[in-house]
């Protein structure tokens, strides 16, 4: 099973840096976990955030946070809007459903018509 957070949004912000004070560095990052297993893909409703200055590489907490980046940021969340919640059914999954549903039908046969 492997779980990864894909980029969804990325938005450059044009507040200084508490650490460098360079005002063209910092990235607002929005990212939302996609979960794959051989069965299933599935887009999760657990969303990260952060924000980072890519002019001194460093990532901004939000204890450091002035009221700006603060009034910022949740402006940015408010406008955010995740991909829907989903799963898809692998090809693998659907044979598996399949499989059952079959052996379930001839067994069930069996035992209502044993001499036939």
């Amino acid at each position: 099973m492997s779980e990864k957070f894909i980029t969804i949004k990325e938005v450059a912000l044009n507040n200084n840096c508490p650490e460098c004070y360079s005002k063209d560095g910092l990235r607002l990052t929005f990212k939302q976990q996609f979960i794959e297993t051989k069965f299933y893909k599935s887009i999760t409703n657990n969303i990260k955030n952060s924000i980072a200055c890519k002019t001194c590489n460093t990532s901004i907490y939000p204890e450091q946070w002035t009221e700006d980046i603060e009034r910022v940021f949740e402006y940015h969340q408010k406008a955010f809007v995740p991909k829907k919640v989903s799963t898809y059914l692998k090809k693998t999954t659907w044979f598996v459903i399949a499989f059952i549903a079959v052996t379930f039908i001839v067994i069930l046969f069996f035992i209502l018509y044993p001499k036939l």
